[in-house]
């Protein structure tokens, strides 16, 4: 039975966790006082790889990409999850931001690499947005932050980017998601 409980929270395509179980191990892992960054990361033009390739190529590359983060994670002592469609979140110990740069420039390296499907390369392309913890802060504040910087980062095609500033929301939101995203209504502004 417990076999069966923790295979359903785990999201069947990459194996990493689904958007509750991430969250509540995420909670968990910001209510301890060492610092943390979090992390927010989506595939570049992935609507693109579907709509020419197929979706068959679309959910290999979602796969490599969740398997690899997914050993990055686990090398980096942190927790990570599918939160849906072609995103994915990561909760990391902080040791600095200079260490989280490093970091980022790896991660960012070891994601981006190509995936073979059916002898084709595709070319995958990440872009990713990081927030530090500070005590008090929580976590849909940190992944909104995280967000923000994601969107960011992909506006100017791909990358990463961190931000420090927690308290100041820089776009604005639906629904409590940045204004754009799926899952939100109404214009942009």
């Amino acid at each position: 039975m417990r076999r069966r409980i923790e295979t359903a929270r785990r999201d069947p395509l990459t194996g990493l966790w689904t958007r509750a179980p991430f969250e509540q191990r995420a909670r968990k892992s910001l209510s301890q006082q060492c610092q943390r960054a979090v992390l927010v990361l989506d595939l570049n033009r992935f609507k693109e790889i579907n709509d020419t390739l197929g979706h068959a190529a679309g959910d290999a590359v979602i796969r490599a990409t969740g398997q690899r983060l997914g050993l990055w994670a686990e090398e980096h002592a942190g927790i990570s999850g599918r939160l849906g469609g072609d995103e994915f979140a990561v909760v990391i110990p902080g040791y600095g931001i200079d260490k989280l740069r490093s970091d980022l420039v790896m991660l960012t390296g070891w994601l981006d690499q190509p995936v073979l499907f059916e002898g084709r390369s595709i070319e995958v392309h990440t872009s990713i947005g990081a927030a530090y913890h500070r005590a008090g802060t929580d976590l849909s504040t940190l992944l909104r932050r995280a967000d923000e910087q994601m969107y960011k980062a992909k506006q100017r095609g791909g990358g990463w980017r961190i931000t420090h500033r927690l308290t100041v929301q820089e776009t604005s939101t639906v629904n409590g998601r940045r204004a754009g995203r799926r899952g939100t209504t109404g214009e942009a502004t």
